[in-house]
């Protein structure tokens, strides 16, 4: 690795190694997190389905929902693969934060210089945010939904976009760096879970099998709207810090650049979202709808404008 010590290097091939471990972890996790969800089944009797949310929540009995209402989930007999899931993702989380600090250690700096960063970063946000949630209610039925994306992540981020340990490119030397792209990490990471929340409600309005191992429609809707209205001003807050940036490194705040309209246009979508579930009271499908397109635009603004569209903020490193 070009201009770093024998420490440095150590340090960097130390980072890609727990990235890795914490991929099998992850991957080890989405396995225990299937098995619970399949054997995961709500029993039935008739319950209160939000509208518009479609069948999102199967019936269940009363001892059923005296079981659910106890762990915070639907009752099911994948208990023990459920714990193994959990404490495989804490050991992902813990494993991948490690060679966060050990890439930013080998590099000298912030760990979100380029695509590949960013993507670890991203993946433990989404990770942590995972963990938050579950800390106080049972989420073995949103595990795989989150997991098994973020492995994919950290896979394409070790196979595809990998860039060597290094200092920043001139454009990138600035205190914004760690305020405007840390912010836009945290509300990634919510954004992640409030979003898998979401599209799990729309796949099981179609799928009645599907809606019996997941929560009533409510919670689903609930936990969605809770993670999206954490992320929202965060990710005002790095839209308006990134502006703040523009202005100091190429003397103006705002100039339509690819990667600025496309922050625009997740700002626009989850604002929709926000603003339609408080004036025109939309809940369940219509809202998760808008959730999932806002999401959409973001995963485009990491991979397709970075690596499709040229423009000031073409710093992928690939």
């Amino acid at each position: 690795m070009t201009g770093l010590t024998a420490a440095q290097s150590t340090l960097a091939d130390l980072s890609l190694a727990l990235v890795y471990a914490s991929l099998g972890c992850l991957l080890g996790a989405g396995v225990a997190f299937a098995l619970t969800f399949a054997r995961s089944v709500t029993p039935t009797q008739p319950v209160a389905v939000l509208v518009g949310a479609g069948t999102v929540g199967a019936p269940v009995d009363s001892a059923a929902e005296a079981a659910a209402e106890s762990t915070g989930g639907p009752a099911d007999r994948g208990r023990l693969p459920a714990r193994i899931g959990m404490a495989l993702t804490w050991l992902a989380t813990v494993l991948l934060a490690i060679a966060l600090v050990t890439r930013a250690l080998s590099a000298g700096r912030a760990p979100w210089g380029n695509m590949y960063e960013f993507a670890l970063a991203g993946a433990a946000a989404a990770l942590i945010a995972l963990l938050v949630v579950g800390y106080r209610r049972d989420v073995r039925w949103l595990g795989l939904w989150v997991v098994v994306p973020i492995a994919l992540l950290l896979g394409l981020a070790v196979s595809v976009l990998y860039t060597e340990s290094g200092p920043l490119v001139p454009a990138l030397h600035s205190a914004w760096l760690v305020v405007h792209v840390g912010a836009a990490i945290v509300a990634f990471g919510a954004f992640t879970v409030g979003t898998a929340a979401a599209l799990l409600m729309l796949i099981a309005q179609a799928r009645p099998w599907f809606a019996a191992r997941l929560p009533q429609a409510a919670r689903l809707d609930a936990l969605s709207y809770r993670c999206i209205a954490f992320a929202f001003p965060i990710w005002t807050f790095a839209v308006v810090a990134g502006a703040i940036w523009a202005e100091s490194a190429w003397g103006r705040y705002w100039g339509w650049d690819p990667k600025e309209t496309w922050s625009l246009i997740v700002w626009v979508l989850y604002a929709g979202y926000l603003h339609a579930r408080v004036t025109a009271g939309w809940r369940g499908g219509r809202a998760a709808i808008l959730a999932f397109l806002g999401y959409t635009a973001m995963v485009f603004n990491f991979f397709g404008v970075n690596i499709l569209i040229p423009g000031l903020h073409s710093y992928s490193g690939l």
